[in-house]
């Protein structure tokens, strides 16, 4: 009984991420699908539409925003649907949450140098952490608030949605060759996902 439950928890873990990854996948390409295909058939007609056009539009679509937006004044335009979101109270918190984290996964806004291994104070104790804000940034609040020898660091939580904000020395702080995208996915996962390994920069 007991090499039962150990194969069966051993199966799960092999099976639950790729039914979770396969779902969202798939509820991606259903949702894509059904906004876009309306608009296709209304075009081509139901004869000439054939599965999978509306996610290939889909594709083609965030190519030409990407490359569009190169040019200051097109990209105003395409960035003018968020910033009316980021005027509205209830979407204001939910867009902003949402953009802050791709803006996270993808690096974003962050320096080459952004992932960093925090030395607690009085402690042996290290800590992976994503540098977020540097002081001397303009118009930003957080930035305002520090002094030159302090940055602000995002603590990711293991298993969890969240973390903490640290406002730390700098002297507290050494870098790490990693991306922010590879740092959240090796700390949420506990250290326990497959992580290539990576070198520490040597001041």
């Amino acid at each position: 009984m007991k090499r039962g439950i150990q194969y069966l928890l051993k199966g799960l873990t092999i099976l639950l991420p790729l039914v979770v990854t396969i779902a969202l996948v798939h509820w991606f390409l259903v949702t894509i699908e059904s906004w876009l295909r309306p608009i296709w058939e209304t075009i081509l007609g139901t004869k000439y539409y054939f599965p999978g056009l509306a996610f290939l539009s889909f594709i083609v679509l965030a190519i030409i925003i990407g490359f569009s937006a190169r040019w200051n004044f097109i990209n105003k335009l395409w960035e003018l649907p968020g910033n009316i979101m980021h005027r509205m109270p209830v979407l204001r918190s939910l867009y902003g949450t949402i953009t802050d984290v791709f803006d996270l996964m993808s690096g974003k806004s962050f320096s080459d140098e952004s992932v960093v291994l925090v030395t607690l104070p009085g402690a042996d104790v290290k800590l992976i952490g994503i540098v977020t804000k540097k002081p001397g940034q303009k118009d930003d609040r957080l930035s305002a608030m520090l002094d030159e020898d302090h940055i602000a660091v995002f603590l990711p939580m293991s298993y969890n949605v969240g973390g903490y904000m640290l406002i730390v020395p700098r002297e507290s702080v050494e870098k790490l060759d990693m991306s922010p995208a590879d740092a959240m996915q090796l700390t949420i996962s506990g250290g326990l996902g497959k992580n290539r390994q990576f070198p520490v920069n040597e001041d």
